[in-house]
Order: structure tokens, then sequence, then C-alpha cells
């Protein structure tokens, strides 16, 4: 059942307004007569509960791991029967991206619910939060600036962010029973995830899609390649690779960012047996949003 990511600022209410979904969905379960309803579970999911700090934050390597801890206890609660609300930054897209691929893998929907509170307030929260001493309570200043700095806000315009329901600060709680619906459906009848060419075309085996993998992702890279080769010193604009057009950003790409973002897509995708015919596009598409 449905995977529910919380993003927003740090110190903007994230856990709040989980704890808001938590109740409201718990009570609609509990007063459900729908056979289907009733026997969900609601799995909650934070940096407390997983026993993360802030501190994690302060190193790439650390925060890499707490992404993983967070990846794999979504991973492991995800199924017929929970509902999953993973409460956290979850601030970069290519995290929220492997999430969303999760979720589509078990065939069930997902949403994010973007805590939209404006920065001065969260300066205004993470202080008061300081203050108190709580464990967990806040993030130092230097930390609390270098995580809204490199905050990617959710895009209802793209697949894995979407439907994206923002709540704003002011906002008396959020739209629980639009999320209800998105997510479960009307009593009685059940929100089904259509199918789409991934999950019902017989995978290749797994030594041939790895393999189609790596070449169609390399040849897309060789193209980006061959034309900055070509163009130098030069940036953005539209680049034709077959039928579909990579946009380039202004500034040249250099080949480990393009390696890295390639590396990640195989990664994500190496388990999810795409039908030959879209990796080429999936992967442009991939490259298309990290590095716009």
């Amino acid at each position: 059942m449905p995977l529910i990511l919380i993003s927003g600022y740090p110190s903007s209410g994230k856990t709040y307004r989980s704890n808001q979904l938590v109740e409201y969905f718990e009570s609609n379960i509990a007063a459900s007569a729908d056979a289907r309803i009733s026997r969900l579970t609601v799995y909650h999911i934070n940096d407390q509960s997983l026993g993360l700090t802030r501190d994690v934050y302060r190193e790439a390597r650390t925060e890499k791991d707490a992404r993983a801890t967070e990846y794999s206890a979504v991973k492991r609660a995800l199924g017929k029967d929970t509902i999953v609300i993973a409460d956290g930054l979850n601030y970069i897209k290519g995290f929220r991206y492997q999430l969303y691929c999760e979720a589509k893998a078990v065939q069930t929907p997902s949403c994010v619910v973007h805590v939209g509170t404006p920065i001065q307030k969260c300066e205004e929260i993470n202080a008061r939060l300081l203050e108190s001493k709580e464990e967990d309570g806040g993030y130092v200043k230097d930390l609390f600036d270098n995580l809204v700095y490199r905050y990617e806000e959710p895009n209802g315009m793209t697949r894995w962010d979407s439907p994206l329901f923002t709540v704003p600060f002011d906002d008396g709680k959020p739209p629980l029973k639009e999320i209800w619906e998105a997510m479960i459906g009307s009593e009685g009848k059940a929100k089904v995830v259509k199918p789409n060419q991934a999950t019902i075309m017989k995978p290749a085996t797994e030594s041939d899609y790895l393999y189609e993998l790596d070449k169609a992702s390399q040849e897309i890279l060789n193209v980006i390649l061959d034309w900055q080769k070509d163009h130098p010193g030069e940036g953005g604009g539209e680049l034709a690779a077959g039928e579909e057009i990579i946009v380039l950003p202004a500034n040249p790409v250099s080949l480990p960012q393009l390696q890295r973002l390639r590396r990640q897509y195989i990664s994500l995708n190496r388990q999810h047996n795409l039908p030959k015919s879209r990796i080429r596009s999936s992967f442009i598409e991939y490259l298309n949003y990290n590095l716009g």
C-alpha cells in the first residue's frame, strides 16, 4: 500500500504534519467496515525511529549511510497491508526518485507532502529548538544553512514528485482527506496502480538486462561528451539523441559528474527490469532532471 514522502526545510514542522497524517489514517482505518482498509497498518519512519541524529548530515559519508538506512526501512515496510509515511528531509530529488521506484516496483501509489514553511520561520523554530536543548531538537546554524542551501524543492510536474500536496505553515491541517483519497481510494473502492510496461512485460535475463543498461547509458554519455568536445566551452541548449532530446545545462558537464549520474541510474534500475526500448529515454529523462 501507499508510500507518503514528507519533505521540507529543516525545522519546518515535518514530524508535526506526519503525526497529523498518522492520526487521521489510523482513525479512518479503525472506523472502516471495509476489510481491505481495516487490516491496514501505518508505519511512521523518521530519523528518531531509525536512531539517527542531526550529526549524520555533517559529512557526505554519514549522510549517505543515513539515506541508505531510511531507504532500507521503507523498502522493508512497503507491502499490500501497510501505509508508509517516510518523515524526513527527503530533500534530494534523486533520493525521492529512488523511493518512487521502490513503490512503483510493488505497484503501490506514492505521493509527496511538501511542508511549505518559509525559511525565516524555520530559522525561528530551529533557534527555539536549540535553546530547549532537547535531544535532536534542532540543527546548529552552519548545518541548518547548508541543508537549506542544498534543498531541492519537489516539483509536481515530475511523476516521482506527484501527486504533490503542499502544506503552508499557517494551514491548520494538511489536506488529509485529499491525501487519503489519492492513496487509498474511496470507501469500498480500492486505489489501483495501473501496471506499466516494466511490470507486465517479460523481463530480460539479469546478465542481458544489465548489459543493456550499461551499453545504452554509456552511448548517451558518449553523445554528450562528443558534442562537448566539438563545442569546447559551450553549454546549454538541446541535443538530439535519436528521437530523444537531452537538455544541457548552461555550464559544460564534467566527465566525473556524468559518470556519477550514470552509476546512480544503473544502481536505481538494476533490479527493475525496464523494457529495453525504455532504457535510453528513461536515462535521458533522469539526466535532464538531475542536470536541470
